[in-house]
């Protein structure tokens, strides 16, 4: 399993080593000791959720506050995706900055996110499958949501036609009226 660190601080992409065979392959989608060891503290995961998607479903970007704030580990189980994560702590040298990368159900890679680090993502193929493997549970009235299409951070969707969104997160703010309403978190947990 090779963890490899992203454009974002405390991100990091993880490919895993498949061993096939005629039957198929085996890899192992997660490895707590060894995201340990590159993170330097536990991941401890608290639940575990998936989202089925038709193709072109852009669903994102979204955070959650802290606290209880949420790390999170992301796998594509079925389909395709491109994953696009941005840092939203505020005071982080990355603040606004991006990171995209491809998830796929034959690859097997996955993405650990931070918390604080907002993530979203537009499916491929009909019938994608994500996991996420979460260091809280959901608490209602914690999320944070970020227009996915805010200018301010032009995020690189590669859209060819209309996606298909929630009203959610059609209608979420902007980069900079969230960060004017103060609900951001801080970087390295300053309080603000």
């Amino acid at each position: 399993m090779r963890i490899a660190p992203t454009a974002i601080p405390g991100a990091y992409l993880v490919t895993p080593e498949q061993l096939p065979d005629e039957r198929g392959a085996f890899w192992e989608g997660m490895r707590a000791d060894k995201l340990e060891e590159v993170l330097g503290e536990p991941f401890v995961p608290r639940q575990i959720s998936y989202s089925v998607s038709r193709r072109n479903t852009l669903r994102g970007i979204h955070t959650v506050a802290v606290p209880p704030g949420q790390a999170k580990y992301v796998s594509c189980v079925r389909g395709a995706l491109r994953d696009i994560i941005v840092d939203l702590r505020v005071g982080s040298p990355t603040f606004g900055r991006h990171h995209v990368c491809t998830l796929d159900a034959s690859s097997g890679r996955s993405l650990y996110i931070p918390e604080g680090v907002g993530h979203g993502f537009l499916t491929l193929d009909d019938d994608t499958c994500i996991c996420y493997v979460m260091s809280t549970v959901y608490a209602p009235g914690t999320q944070i949501d970020i227009n996915p299409f805010d200018p301010e951070l032009h995020l690189p969707w590669d859209i060819t036609e209309e996606p298909l969104m929630s009203p959610k997160d059609k209608a979420a703010a902007g980069l900079a009226q969230t960060l004017a309403a103060g609900v951001l978190p801080r970087w390295n947990g300053e309080e603000p």
